[in-house]
């Protein structure tokens, strides 16, 4: 018994070599579901739309029959999220976490958690996990998540931002914790500044979470462009 699997291209990187082309020939006991079927590729079940079995959806618990054809692709872009932006890291992802709190998207990120740890964060506080361990996905308890594709912080950004297009708010949450910032006046954070700082700023902000102040310094000039680049090239 066989099944035959169609993956769009954009899945092919979840693919062994050998297994990479238009049409795989798939093994089948005939009491495997479909969901089994595509994650026994390599190919995390939250890294494919609905699938289509002989030119039809289909419900991934579902058991195909005898020589069906399954069609694979990737969620559309940009893909809704039922709980809001709110994202978890893993311990791989630290600099992708400081671009999305420097955007303003609610971003969790524990550098030493685990991954039963991880599994069980996101469920409980609702949050779509972003990783690149595709075991990882794979996790039968795992609620939501998503691979982030691309290498350095920079193409991780604009995948996260293009596949989920959440609101951006600039310059509101800290870096180092996720909490929110306020504005605060310079007299009320001045013994917490170098001398250098207090002679040349004069606006500030400060964590309501964990206190860290928060100034427009000499990297402004690099995180302005970290900004434009993902307000201009959102998707519309």
């Amino acid at each position: 018994m066989h099944v035959v699997v169609r993956p769009a291209q954009q899945l092919w990187l979840f693919l062994p070599p050998r297994r990479r082309r238009e049409e795989i020939v798939v093994p089948y006991d005939g009491s495997a579901s479909l969901g089994h079927v595509v994650q026994s590729l390599g190919v995390p079940l939250t890294e494919v739309a609905p699938p289509a079995v002989d030119g039809a959806p289909s419900e991934v618990t579902r058991r195909p029959h005898e020589a069906a054809v399954i069609e694979l692709e990737p969620p559309p872009r940009p893909q809704p999220l039922p709980d809001g932006a709110r994202f978890l890291l893993d311990v791989h992802l630290g600099s992708l976490a400081r671009r999305l709190r420097l955007l303003g998207v609610d971003t969790a990120y524990d550098n030493p958690a685990d991954d039963d740890e991880l599994v069980e964060r996101a469920g409980r506080e609702r949050r779509v996990l972003l990783t690149q361990d595709r075991g990882l996905l794979m996790r039968r308890t795992l609620r939501a998540g998503a691979y982030v594709r691309g290498h350095g912080a920079d193409a991780q950004l604009a995948d996260v931002l293009d596949r989920f297009a959440p609101p951006l708010a600039p310059w509101t949450r800290c870096s180092a914790c996720n909490g929110e910032l306020a504005r605060v006046p310079k007299d009320e954070v001045v013994d917490l500044l170098e001398p250098g700082t207090r002679r040349c700023y004069e606006r500030f902000s400060r964590c309501r979470t964990c206190g860290r102040v928060y100034w427009r310094g000499a990297h402004g000039r690099r995180l302005d462009a970290v900004v434009a680049d993902a307000l201009r090239t959102r998707p519309s």
